[in-house]
């Protein structure tokens, strides 16, 4: 089989990483990285055994696909430069920085016929994962996404920056078109909020009430899906996925299952709780196989664009939304 070549634009912190598991992904040939500083790229071009490009025109004259690893505000005007050239893309999240740039990357995408995927990684994780085994359809959904603060993510907003991946995951399980938002946020220590909360309602009346924090002093990214007889938690942190439901009768090889409790009426109930489960991995490597896989079968990625676009049309209205707020509380 012949391999997919691909070259990883921006070796920060995740663009290394991107470029370095590569040669695990055995359907790739990493060619080559790209960086605006030098040294940066040589360094990571010599840790992943490819070649550091002097610029992004000599990396895609040889590749099949890119990597795109750069600060937001650049996803738009490389992703285009790349699909104006043919080539398959893999975007970091947020798929763009504004809904039209989004709008005009998945329009021409289309009209090339090539692939994109958004990197949008909690699909990945080991408890997402976990729950793909089993059909729900949530009424209620609570999420927490709590970090303590760096530096390095405060040129976005929390929303953007980590809340989108709720967002992201939400939208793949409700399925359903969003009806209402209400929204509000504090700018604490950066310009940008710090801490935002949104409630998400869609159409078929399932509403989702999502919170992200950058200055928490513990880390937490939790959700928890409730539904008629049906209670899960899913925790993207410790990759476990718990099941509280109800059944009229007991499975019969309840390995990891255990009886909670009991419901007396015209007919006896059981409260059962049990692990849905996944097979460990990184999701990271997992996401970059996808792609490949994709591109190589020529089948739909896990993340596709439009998927991404949805998300960032959510995170932009909520945005939207407390920057309202914060302009009418300080009179600007």
């Amino acid at each position: 089989m012949q391999k997919i070549r691909v070259g990883v634009i921006g070796t920060g912190h995740l663009g290394r990483l991107h470029a370095t598991l590569y040669k695990n992904v055995p359907a790739a040939e990493l060619y080559g990285v790209y960086d605006i500083d030098p040294e940066r790229a040589a360094a990571v071009a010599a840790e992943a055994g490819c070649l550091a490009c002097a610029d992004i025109d000599s990396l895609l004259a040889q590749v099949d696909a890119v990597n795109i690893v750069v600060p937001t505000t650049h996803h738009f005007s490389i992703a285009m430069q790349a699909l104006d050239r043919g080539k398959h893309l893999f975007i970091e999240k947020p798929i763009t920085a504004t809904v039209a740039e989004a709008e005009k990357l998945v329009a021409t995408a289309r009209s090339h016929g090539l692939l994109v995927q958004v990197g949008h990684i909690e699909r990945f994780n080991q408890a997402m994962r976990a729950l793909s085994s089993v059909q729900v359809s949530p009424g209620f959904i609570e999420s927490h996404r709590l970090a303590s603060f760096n530096p390095r993510g405060t040129d976005v907003a929390v929303v953007l920056d980590l809340m989108i991946h709720d967002i992201d995951v939400i939208l793949s399980l409700v399925r359903q078109p969003v009806q209402r938002i209400d929204a509000n946020g504090v700018a604490v220590i950066s310009d940008e909020p710090d801490i935002a909360n949104a409630r998400i309602t869609f159409a078929n009346g399932c509403v989702a009430n999502v919170t992200a924090s950058r200055i928490s002093q513990n880390k937490m990214r939790k959700m928890r899906l409730f539904e008629r007889e049906t209670y899960i938690s899913v925790d993207f942190l410790q990759g476990i996925t718990e099941r509280f439901h109800l059944v009229s009768e007991l499975p019969e090889n309840s390995g990891t299952g255990l009886v909670m409790g009991k419901m007396e009426g015209n007919k006896t109930r059981y409260v059962y709780y049990d692990r849905l489960s996944a097979p460990e991995g990184n999701a990271l490597q997992m996401e970059l196989e996808s792609f490949v896989q994709a591109i190589a079968d020529g089948s739909e990625p896990a993340v596709t664009a439009e998927e991404g676009m949805q998300a960032l049309q959510v995170a932009s209205e909520i945005s939207q939304i407390i920057k309202k707020q914060t302009e009418a509380t300080h009179g600007h």
